[in-house]
C-alpha cells in the first residue's frame, strides 16, 4: 500500500522547466540568453517552492485534525 504523502504532486520541477523554457524563449529573441535563463530558472524555483510549502502545510493540517478527531 502506498504512502499517502507519496500521491501528492511536486511543483518544483515543472516550474523549474516552465521558468528555463520561457526564459530560454525570451533570451533568444532578446540576443541575453544567460540573463533571462537564469531569470526565469529563480521565479520557477520560487513559484514551486512556494506551491509545495503550501501542499506541506496543508498536509500538516489535515494531519493534525485526524489526530484531534481519534
Amino acid at each position: 500500500m502506498r504512502n499517502k504523502k507519496d500521491d501528492k504532486p511536486h511543483y518544483l520541477p515543472t516550474f523549474m522547466s516552465i521558468g528555463i523554457s520561457i526564459g530560454a524563449a525570451i533570451g533568444v529573441a532578446t540576443n541575453n540568453f544567460p540573463l533571462y535563463m537564469l531569470v526565469g530558472f529563480a521565479i520557477g524555483v520560487g513559484i514551486g517552492s512556494a506551491l509545495d510549502g503550501q501542499n506541506r502545510n496543508r498536509e500538516s493540517d489535515e494531519s493534525q485534525k485526524d489526530d484531534e478527531e481519534e
